[in-house]
């Protein structure tokens, strides 16, 4: 049987056991990481006495709550002890019959008995730094010998403060749509770096910051959340420096999270890194049958 759980009907204590629990594990659906991402606009669907959840997170338009993922938030789906396609299926069913639904990201794990939409995610599991460089492609590995005067007159920093990466972050994002999602990845950014979980990790050139990468660390993962780089020194490779650095001082004890993308260039960048393919499925509406779907509820 599954119950859909307002916000504060929730037992927490139970729904992280299920979570760190589970199977599908996935640092973005741990309390702390949905409360700010979706300034805790979240419920949950539980299957018996938490044998299984779907955290659910939502806007409001016009009163009417609206399932999407929030920003920064990749995957989430359905935890449990083992993936049942049984179960999943059940879930899935409740969800699309009693949810007006954008955009929801299942986990890589869950397997459902009708065919999805799949998204792309790419990510390197725990192993020996020397055995994960040796498979980078030939021209990730060109990219990370840097020319002799480069490499004199450059650096890397691991604790870059809020305040420097903030301003590096506004000048040089891109692909936000409008300023209100810049306002929103600086919000998370800021939430998370005041609770200790969030590291920027700059390349600095000639004394100037000129590469940053924004990294989620969880006792199981590091997660790549974004990377900025001032489009005068693209040449330089400070971003591939950046990741390998990253790689190379986690990777023994934590999974490498890329998160993925849909743009080409950036798909074939982090491809150079030779991780492994997690495909996870997806439901996206247009806003045409969502309109539909608000009716339908109404």
């Amino acid at each position: 049987m599954i119950k859909r759980l307002k916000y504060h009907e929730i037992d927490f204590g139970k729904y992280e056991k299920c979570l760190l629990e589970s199977e599908q594990y996935k640092y973005s659906a741990e309390k702390s990481y949905l409360d700010i991402t979706s300034k805790k606009n979240w419920e949950l669907l539980v299957y018996n006495d938490y044998e299984a959840v779907m955290p659910v997170p939502y806007i409001k338009k016009m009163g009417l709550k609206i399932v999407v993922n929030p920003k920064l938030c990749q995957q989430l789906g359905i935890f449990s002890e083992s993936d049942s396609v049984e179960i999943n299926d059940l879930f899935l069913k409740y969800f699309e019959k009693k949810y007006r639904i954008w955009y929801y990201a299942f986990n890589d794990k869950n397997g459902f008995s009708k065919h999805l939409n799949q998204r792309k995610n790419f990510m390197i599991l725990p192993d020996l730094y020397e055995n994960v460089q040796k498979k980078y492609s030939p021209k990730r590995k060109r990219k990370l010998r840097l020319d002799p005067e480069v490499l004199e007159e450059s650096q890397i920093s691991n604790d870059v403060n809020f305040e420097e990466a903030k301003a590096f972050i506004e000048n040089n994002m891109v692909g936000a749509d409008k300023k209100s999602d810049l306002t929103d990845f600086i919000r998370i950014f800021e939430a998370f770096y005041r609770e200790g979980l969030l590291q920027f990790c700059a390349f600095y050139y000639q004394k100037k910051m000129i590469n940053l990468i924004a990294m989620h660390v969880s006792s199981q993962s590091v997660t790549l959340l974004g990377t900025f780089n001032d489009k005068n020194f693209v040449k330089l490779s400070g971003a591939s420096v950046l990741i390998d650095h990253a790689i190379k001082n986690y990777i023994e004890t934590r999974i490498f999270d890329f998160e993925g993308s849909e743009i080409p260039s950036v798909e074939e960048f982090f491809r150079g890194f030779r991780p492994e393919l997690r495909p996870y499925s997806v439901i996206q509406n247009s806003k045409k049958k969502l309109v539909k779907k608000i009716l339908f509820l109404s």
